[in-house]
């Protein structure tokens, strides 16, 4: 089975093929990802508009240079994958209206993927995981913990109530003068920095529920910053050290808490596992906190390599083959619309938004 995936939900344009093998084995046969920071750079963050006519200008290439790494034409593949939401309303409308046209003039099926599921499902593509799990999906979107169970079937136990964590690390950024993308510059510079040099919150440790919060350490930041401004190099170099502190030992709380409810849970499994993705899962430090945090909790720890951290097409069409091994019946494709939000776990209350868009978690 070979899919062709189809991502365009925020600033990257991407598309990819995959292939599965009889025993379940996947292999990614081509990654092609356009990134848009070149395009945002100058505004400090995504402009939906201008992402939306940068995907028009180059999503017929980018499939066409899949194809071609994958050494394929478009009629050995057996089925389409593209992201329908959730993300910015713009890209996705080109991206799945593209992999409508693909499927349709190639007769090949169109499978429509939760932008949230490729990342839940990445860590079966990369390390061959079996349900259930436990997924850290840290990303400029979401930060949510969720269990899962199966394709399609997963259980949100803890979420932002504000910002994201990605979001969090793009406004710090701003704050303090560093350029977008936010997460990469507030890693570099925090390399050079004193972590004990701020003394910023850690929000929500020690209660027992599993949410996150990051708007109230984004204010102790801004209040340092503006307390000793103008910024030296070293101030900026401490304040993104402590802040990155501050996050690792947040998620680490978070997370402890998460692997000992999975543990009650599920007490007969012999090594369970914590699957972090999204962008901000490439993030060293946290990496290294993770890491720690499971061993000393029995805990597998996996997270995909940098490349499939950050959308990509390979994620998508891996969760589209997930679905086509599991039939799951997505209706008629052709009619979907792309929705800008769309929780991966439909029954857990929403926290944050509501009315006629619905629920963004």
């Amino acid at each position: 089975m070979r899919v062709l995936g189809i991502e365009t939900s925020c600033d990257e344009t991407a598309a990819a093929v995959v292939s599965c093998g009889p025993d379940g084995t996947g292999e990614i046969l081509s990654n092609v990802v356009l990134s848009q920071i070149g395009e945002h750079a100058a505004f400090g963050g995504v402009v939906p508009e201008i992402a939306a006519r940068a995907h028009v200008e180059a999503l017929d290439g980018v499939i066409e240079a899949a194809l071609a790494d994958a050494g394929m034409t478009l009629d050995k593949v057996d089925a389409v994958a593209a992201t329908a939401g959730p993300g910015l309303i713009g890209g996705l409308i080109v991206g799945l209206m593209t992999a409508k046209a693909v499927a349709s003039a190639a007769g090949k099926p169109l499978i429509p993927v939760n932008h949230l599921e490729g990342h839940a499902l990445t860590g079966r593509l990369t390390d061959g995981l079996s349900f259930p799990y436990l997924l850290l999906l840290v990303s400029g979107g979401h930060t949510q913990i969720v269990l899962v169970r199966g394709v399609g079937d997963y259980e949100r136990w803890g979420t932002t109530i504000d910002d994201a964590l990605g979001e969090a690390f793009d406004k710090t950024a701003k704050l303090i003068g560093l350029p977008y993308p936010g997460g990469p510059n507030v890693e570099k510079a925090a390399a050079e920095g004193n972590p004990a040099r701020f003394a910023f919150p850690r929000p929500l440790k020690g209660e027992a529920r599993l949410d996150f919060s990051f708007s109230g350490l984004k204010t102790a930041v801004r209040q340092a910053a503006t307390a000793i401004a103008p910024l030296a190099e070293e101030d900026v170099a401490d304040i993104c050290a402590s802040f990155q502190a501050a996050i690792a030992e947040t998620l680490e709380d978070r997370v402890s808490r998460s692997l000992d409810r999975f543990k009650r849970d599920f007490p007969g499994m012999a090594r369970p596992v914590l699957v972090v993705a999204g962008g901000v899962a490439a993030n060293r430090t946290i990496r290294g906190a993770l890491e720690a945090t499971c061993a000393s909790r029995g805990f597998r720890f996996v997270a995909p390599p940098h490349i499939l951290c950050t959308d990509n097409g390979a994620m998508i069409a891996w969760a589209g083959i997930e679905r086509l091994r599991a039939s799951i019946d997505s209706g008629d494709p052709l009619t979907l619309a792309p929705r800008s939000r769309w929780p991966l776990d439909t029954l857990s209350a929403p926290l944050i938004g509501s009315g006629r868009r619905g629920a963004k978690a």
